[in-house]
């Protein structure tokens, strides 16, 4: 799909399900791996690249192969996701008032041949599901310390979110 005016190319491993462009304030980056003999250096994020706001907290989440977190949302932080082991799908849903964007899907395979940072704004909903045995860790480089009393959270299945998150065979 041709990105529109004004927004990005997505990176392999990203793709909008439903809307024409990505979501408003979304941002999907390759970043560098650099391997060697001794192992690789994943990058993630560093004060001076410009998709950085502000630093609250930086915290791990595993999830098990076929466990879904999510959905939530969070009013005030940004989100910087990176999967730093294994590999996750990660699912994004824009049902905010005023938004441009409003109503638009997308999904994002991160993993180890799909080194991304996904930047997500407050506001827009957020979930994952675990892809790789024993599990996955994705790391969250967040613009706020958490609190969860600023967040929302749905039941992953039972909601008005246009998301299937079987496998999809094509």
């Amino acid at each position: 799909m041709k990105p529109a005016p004004g927004s990005q190319q997505l990176p392999d491993g990203a793709r909008i399900l439903k809307g024409d462009r990505p979501i408003e304030g979304v941002q999907v980056i390759a970043k560098r791996r650099i391997p060697d003999e001794r192992g690789t250096i994943f990058h993630m994020l560093r004060v001076t690249d410009p998709e950085f706001r502000e630093f609250g907290e930086i915290y791990f989440s595993t999830v098990y192969p076929g466990v879904i977190k999510g959905w939530h949302r969070h009013r005030e932080m940004t989100l910087n996701y990176a999967c730093i082991s294994g590999r996750v799908k990660l699912a994004l849903y824009d049902d905010r008032e005023g938004s441009a964007t409003r109503g638009t899907l997308m999904e994002i395979h991160l993993g180890p041949d799909s080194h991304l940072l996904v930047v997500i704004p407050p506001e827009v909903w957020n979930g994952f599901k675990g892809m790789s045995e024993p599990n996955a860790i994705i790391a969250n480089c967040c613009s706020k310390p958490h609190d969860p009393s600023r967040s929302d959270r749905l039941d992953p299945f039972k909601n008005d979110i246009p998301y299937d998150w079987e496998v999809r065979h094509h």
